[in-house]
């Protein structure tokens, strides 16, 4: 008797949680027939943001990433806020953890925050390191009865922000196989850019949500948000926000785009699974005439093959749809990045899949801007050119043990 109650009361637990986290997800379908360069306003609201107008957008590719931010990090006079999911110890660590606790010792605001599981191999030394030079380093959602009813939430966005002037964000981890410059499996592929311009007022405030939230802390003032003048012509806009009972903005901005494409919708997602609403809109954007196409990694490429097999479920009805699939084996294709007919494009650190639309603490930058979206569209091509494109016959050809091990795999996702 006693253990039915228990189980009882564990269930009426889960149902409490669920209803609360619980939204209706968006119908994909919208009728407007406007370019997407004259909906940005639109979408930066149905994503929970503001278009920002008068910013520079500059796109590192792989290891250089690493030598433009410390070199930025190194010049900071007054603050310099990280946030990033996965950190472990090795070469990439401690240069990063050198530079801040340099900064720290000069007197700079230097405050890191690192999600919990992701930074299990940061090694104690790193974490003594920069404790013992002032910098305030916070862990997000460690795993405690405070945090068990959200410990499945991780946080996964990799974002800087430096004197409050300039921001930096994108895929990179702080893991020595984001060094050097996807020569081989052992050096991943990845993007990021440096913002400049009133922008950096947004990825700030993103920054300071999950600071507040884990150490109370409130920051305020010239040193950490400056008056910002125009840096550039770049209209751009963030989405971070996850409201109780409607879909995370991260989400809505992702599928809006599929709705909305008129010639051209690129994606570059290292763990792309889309949910059947996706799929069908993705097949209804090649009806009426886009070309749409997908880089992600191959199994023999991803750092967690599971992932791609859970994908490849979903394979055989994206190609029926006219959806266009590429896949990488020579390494891990880490970018996040979605361009939209050579005019919008997006960088960030979401992947298309319903563990960073639904759960994880995301950002996405949205970038009104042809040459932005013309330097992602090329590193796409580069990739690409060295990718397997995923033909229809030949994939109703692959094993019944492949087929088996994608769904296995798929439910598997589905579950966690």
């Amino acid at each position: 008797m006693v253990t039915l109650v228990v189980l009882g009361v564990i269930l009426l637990l889960v149902l409490v949680i669920w209803s609360i986290k619980r939204h209706r997800d968006p119908k994909l379908y919208v009728a407007c027939d406007a370019p997407i360069d004259r909906l940005v306003p639109s979408l930066a609201g149905l994503s929970l943001g503001i278009c920002v107008d008068g910013n520079s957008v500059e796109v590192f590719e792989n290891g250089a990433y690493f030598d433009v931010l410390l070199e930025e990090i190194a010049a900071a006079r007054h603050s310099v806020h990280f946030e990033t999911f996965l950190w472990e110890d090795g070469v990439l660590g401690k240069r990063l953890a050198d530079a801040f606790c340099e900064r720290a010792r000069a007197g700079v605001s230097v405050r890191v925050l690192v999600d919990a599981q992701g930074s299990k191999k940061m090694g104690k030394a790193v974490e003594q390191q920069l404790e013992a030079a002032g910098c305030k380093l916070t862990k997000f959602h460690p795993f405690d009865l405070r945090h068990i009813g959200v410990f499945n939430e991780r946080d996964h966005r990799k974002i800087v922000i430096v004197d409050g002037r300039t921001a930096f964000l994108g895929g990179h981890c702080i893991v020595d196989t984001w060094l050097g410059d996807a020569e081989d499996e052992k050096h991943f592929a990845d993007v990021s850019v440096r913002l400049c311009g009133p922008i950096v007022h947004s990825v700030q405030a993103v920054f300071s949500e999950n600071w507040v939230g884990q150490t109370g802390e409130l920051f305020m003032g010239d040193e950490v948000f400056p008056p910002l003048e125009r840096a550039g012509d770049v209209t751009a806009h963030a989405a971070f926000v996850k409201p109780e009972g409607s879909a995370p903005a991260v989400k809505l901005l992702h599928h809006a785009v599929i709705c909305i494409a008129k010639k051209r919708l690129w994606i570059q997602n290292p763990y792309f699974i889309p949910e059947p609403e996706a799929i069908e809109a993705f097949g209804d954007a090649v009806a009426r005439g886009v070309d749409v196409r997908v880089l992600m990694p191959s199994t023999s490429g991803s750092d967690n093959p599971m992932v791609q097999h859970a994908g490849h479920r979903n394979f055989e009805k994206l190609l029926r749809c006219g959806v266009r699939l590429f896949e990488y084996p020579h390494t891990l294709l880490h970018q996040k990045i979605m361009t939209v007919d050579g005019a919008w494009c997006t960088v960030g650190s979401a992947n298309f899949d319903d563990r960073s639309f639904e759960t994880n603490e995301e950002i996405t930058l949205g970038f009104k801007d042809t040459a932005t979206t013309e330097r992602l569209d090329q590193i796409f091509e580069k990739y690409a050119a060295r990718a397997n494109e995923i033909k229809l016959e030949a994939w109703l050809r692959r094993s019944w043990k492949h087929r088996l091990i994608d769904n296995f795999y798929y439910v598997f996702n589905e579950v966690l």
